[in-house]
Parts: structure tokens; sequence; C-alpha cells
């Protein structure tokens, strides 16, 4: 058979630099996705988000004058129905306080979930960023043409955002909206609102601190088991070192997982939300409204302005060796 060469014109659709992106980072998700470990982990985000619309769902239903707590306790004792209607009043005079705290309580909680399956994934996925490609010499297809360094990092990127997006940022979204579904009125939107976009900060927090250490750390070897075992010690080790309080501040520092948390006390304010609990809601128990406060007190952020200065060193630092090593070897 003799064969044949086609000089006819291409007249296929050139494809642009969005395509070539989207590329890398659907190819990488599309193979996590394919691992039993990964969808164990996406089951159990997804089921926090289910449980973030069913807090939302409860709060909203038991205050609500012809919500479920109201009918169960119209059928029982008249102290219970005295009860519920005492709640559903409570919330009516000061929706601000209770709605708002109740949801910055439920979001915060939803936040160390996010977090920690996020790094179990990432733990996955980062000898899949660089590692690999550097011990399989691949640079040096990647980064040419029409291929270029820019496209390669945003995949990547790309990547990793979408990783946070499935554990962390989605489920979390996906709960409130459910939740504000069947809420009673426009109060629980409002008032719901800001600790929302609170969380949303501590995601972008995290997206871009974990983005920066992961591409790091997986630039640094050519072998993934020497990957795992660097960011395994930056994540685990160096954050069991730092745990104990009266840890060096620089050894607490040096971990991004402490830095994380004194984020997340940053941003979402819990100490506020208690404090303001137990200072201006007429509580009949004011040994209750005193363990608010001193709950506050003990979210409040130590080292706010020393964990994001170190979170910062770790992303300049993370970035420089990631940039050092984009290149052909």
């Amino acid at each position: 058979m003799e064969n044949s060469l086609d000089l006819s014109r291409w007249r296929e659709a050139p494809r642009g630099i969005a395509y070539r992106r989207w590329t890398i980072l659907s190819t990488g998700l599309r193979l996590l996705l394919r691992t039993r470990f990964f969808r164990i982990l996406l089951a159990l985000a997804w089921t926090g988000g289910v449980l973030v619309a069913t807090a939302g769902l409860l709060f909203s239903q038991s205050v609500s004058s012809d919500g479920w707590l109201a009918t169960l306790a119209s059928h029982l004792h008249p102290r219970m129905e005295a009860v519920a209607s005492a709640l559903g009043g409570f919330v009516f005079l000061y929706p601000d306080i209770c709605i708002r705290g109740w949801f910055t309580l439920v979001f915060w909680l939803q936040s160390f979930l996010g977090l920690w399956l996020s790094l179990v994934a990432l733990t996955v996925v980062v000898p899949q960023l660089i590692t690999r490609d550097r011990a399989s010499n691949a640079f040096t297809v990647y980064l040419s043409r029409p291929l270029t360094s820019a496209d390669y990092l945003l995949g990547k990127l790309g990547m990793i955002a979408g990783v946070l997006v499935l554990m962390w940022t989605g489920p979390l979204v996906f709960g409130w909206l459910l939740s504000m579904l069947f809420a009673p009125d426009r109060d629980f939107l409002v008032y719901s609102f800001a600790p929302l976009l609170r969380a949303l900060l501590f995601n972008g927090i995290g997206l871009v601190s974990l983005a920066a250490i992961a591409l790091g750390v997986s630039a640094v070897s050519r072998t993934s088991r020497n990957t795992v075992i660097l960011w395994i010690a930056l994540w685990l080790i160096l954050g069991a070192l730092g745990a104990p309080p009266h840890a060096p501040g620089w050894l607490r520092r040096a971990s991004f997982s402490h830095d994380l948390g004194e984020a997340r006390m940053t941003v979402f304010r819990l100490d506020e939300a208690l404090g303001e609990a137990g200072d201006e809601l007429p509580l009949a128990n004011r040994r209750f409204a005193e363990s608010l406060i001193r709950t506050g007190q003990k979210a409040h952020a130590d080292d706010s302005a020393g964990a994001l200065a170190s979170l910062g060193i770790f992303c300049i630092a993370s970035s420089l060796v990631f940039f050092r090593k984009l290149r052909p070897e």
C-alpha cells in the first residue's frame, strides 16, 4: 500500500491560550477523580456541606413561628410551647447577634474540615504538580512553544484551585445556598452574608498560601517520595512541634498550619461573636453568658500579624523555588 502525503491546508479552528491552560488543569483533575481515595475525600467534603445546610435549616426552623420546633411544641407540654415561642422572639429581637453568631460558628467549624481535607488531598496532588515533570524531563516538551511557562504555571495553579474548590469552597457555598433556600425570612440571608464573606476570605488566604507552598515543595525534588516527606514535615511535624502553648514564637510561625489557624481566628472573629452574645443578649443564666465570653477570649488570635507575615514569607520562598526550577534541565 502506498503512503500519500496530504499537503492540503489545515482547516481546523485554532485553539487559544485558554484551551492550553484548561487542558493542563482538566487533565490533572481527571486523573485525581479516577482514584478511589480522592473520591472518598470528596464524599466527606460534600457531606460537610450537607451538614452546613442542615445546621442552617435546623436553626431557622427552630426559631420560626411555624417551624418544626413550634409545631412539635404545640403538641407537647405548654411549657415547651412557651420555650419555643421565647426562642423565636429572641431571634426576632436580636437577629444580627443570633443569626450572625450562629453562622459564624457553623462556617468556622466547616473551615476545619475543608482545610484538613484539602491538605490531605494536596498530599496526593503535590507529587503530580512539578516533581514528575522534573523526573521525566518533561519540561523540554511542556515549555516549548506553543506552551509557555505562564500557561504551565496557570494550569498547575488551576489544578490546586480546583482541588480546594471541590474540597472546601464548593461545599461551603452549597451548604449556605441550600440553607437560605428554606430560610423563613430575609433576615437569615442578610445577617448570614457577612459570615459567608469572612469564610470565603479565609478560603482565599488558604488558596493563595497552599498553592504557593505546594508548587514550591513539588519543585524541590525529582522523586515523589521526597516530595511527600517534605510536605508532611512542613504540615504535620512542624505543626506538632509548634502546637504546645509554650513553644517559641519562631517555631510556631515556622508551621504554615499554625499560621493558617491564626488567620482563621483573625478573619472569622469568633471571639467578637461570642463576646457580643454574652454581653448584649439578655440571658437568664449569667454563668452561661460568662462562659460564652471566656470561650470567645480563647478564640482570640494572639499572633495574627506574625502569622500573616510568615505566610507571606512562605509564599515568597516557595515562589522563588518554583520559578528557579521552572526551566528545562
